[in-house]
């Protein structure tokens, strides 16, 4: 059974740290709180004493601020977000709170932010104030929901909504960086495959062409074409790589170039439906956790535009914020974008109908999460044979290529 090491508060306030052998995290932490303790960290123990994690090393801490560019990870967020629920719910003072747990994080960027927000705590700022000093750390949807919390005294709840948020959203971004890894890493090796065979094979196969005399089919022809492009002007096909590159950078860097860029990526096959899947998904889950932590819907909307991630949804979102300003609905905007498809216009408009819009936006972001894990799953199981048949019909060509002329030779002898 494996070894879980934990930390956790007493009730007292005193943190007291061990090991437990359990199945699972979960069973971990029933027993801490069953003992009377506040879990704020179990994770499994390491196997081997002298192990080492790469953060410990010297100056290694010092390169992942530079390379991050301050940012933190929502793999960390999410334990902190969970861990200052726990301990604000357990009545810890929370300037003790986020002391404590700036000295559990393993992230240098996120240590420093709470060391920060915490000496402003203590200058007589709130924990709203503090975290929107740090942006790179605390986006604007983290600091309204805080702010909200404080203001209606839920600061716990919301904590924990925001946990759920992360826990959520990281899981969206997992999955569709899984549908897109696995065809992307076969696509490498395929085309180094490729670019091996056309670098190194067929020119030895075009002496042997050459030896006998042979006259070559138009096949074999852009066979040899194709290889000579390769090996002779392979700077070419380099610079027209770069070119694209440079070109989508420059895009996105303007608003149209967003528009046009975040289109495009959604109308790919069988990729844009899972994009946006994810896009409705993040759009619902944000927009419901803001209004569930009672931000004013103006508000909101200005957050879940800056926060989308698609400059399609983010302009959908801009009309349905000049919509309620007017005050008009929130479902007719949408009906206007193609990426929301009628389900979610009529489910927003029931919501709207019924005063319970948030519940409707839950609804739709658990619905639509549920369809991003069956698209990833079904594509999973589809690009696989997928990927047979395309290397399998680029290798039938260059191997039919590279031996018709021979055989068209021996039939003319």
């Amino acid at each position: 059974m494996p070894a879980f090491s934990y930390r956790a508060m007493d009730r007292a306030g005193k943190e007291i740290k061990g090991q437990i052998e359990a199945s699972t995290e979960e069973v971990v932490i029933d027993r801490l709180r069953g003992m009377g303790y506040f879990p704020t960290e179990v994770k499994k123990a390491k196997d081997n004493l002298g192990e080492v994690s790469l953060e410990e090393l010297p100056g290694i801490k010092q390169f992942m601020k530079v390379l991050t560019r301050g940012k933190v990870p929502l793999k960390s967020l999410m334990p902190f977000t969970r861990q200052l629920a726990v301990l604000v719910g357990a009545g810890l003072p929370l300037l003790r709170s986020l002391r404590i747990l700036s000295e559990q994080t393993e992230s240098a960027n996120l240590k420093e932010a709470l060391i920060g927000i915490s000496e402003e705590i203590e200058s007589g700022n709130t924990l709203s104030e503090g975290m929107a000093k740090y942006p790179r750390v605390f986006d604007r949807l983290f600091v309204n929901m805080i702010r909200a919390g404080e203001i209606g005294g839920a600061l716990e709840q919301v904590l924990e909504r925001l946990a759920i948020f992360a826990e959520k959203s990281a899981a969206i971004r997992s999955k569709v960086k899984s549908a897109m890894f696995y065809p992307v890493f076969a696509g490498l090796i395929a085309g180094s495959l490729l670019i091996g065979i056309m670098g190194w094979v067929v020119p030895n196969f075009v002496g042997v062409y050459e030896e006998l005399g042979a006259e070559l089919p138009g096949m074999t022809q852009l066979l040899i074409d194709i290889s000579d492009t390769i090996t002779q002007r392979y700077w070419a096909v380099i610079m027209i790589f770069a070119f694209f590159i440079i070109i989508w950078k420059t895009m996105r860097r303007y608003d149209w170039g967003l528009y046009a860029t975040d289109s495009f990526k959604l109308r790919l096959p069988i990729f844009g439906k899972i994009l946006q899947k994810a896009a409705i998904a993040k759009w619902a889950r944000t927009f419901a956790t803001l209004l569930e932590a009672g931000v004013p819907i103006l508000q909101t909307l200005s957050i879940v535009k800056d926060t989308s991630g698609n400059e399609v949804v983010a302009r959908a979102v801009l009309e349905v914020h000049n919509s309620i300003k007017e005050g008009e609905t929130i479902s007719d905007p949408l009906k206007k974008y193609a990426i929301f498809p009628p389900l979610v216009t009529h489910m927003v408009a029931v919501g709207e109908e019924t005063g319970s819009i948030d519940t409707m936006l839950v609804k739709v972001a658990e619905f639509y999460e549920r369809e991003v894990d069956d698209a990833v799953d079904g594509l999973s199981k589809l690009i696989e044979p997928l990927l047979i048949v395309v290397l399998g019909g680029i290798i039938g060509f260059i191997v039919i290529a590279l031996y018709l002329p021979v055989f068209n030779l021996v039939n003319e002898i």
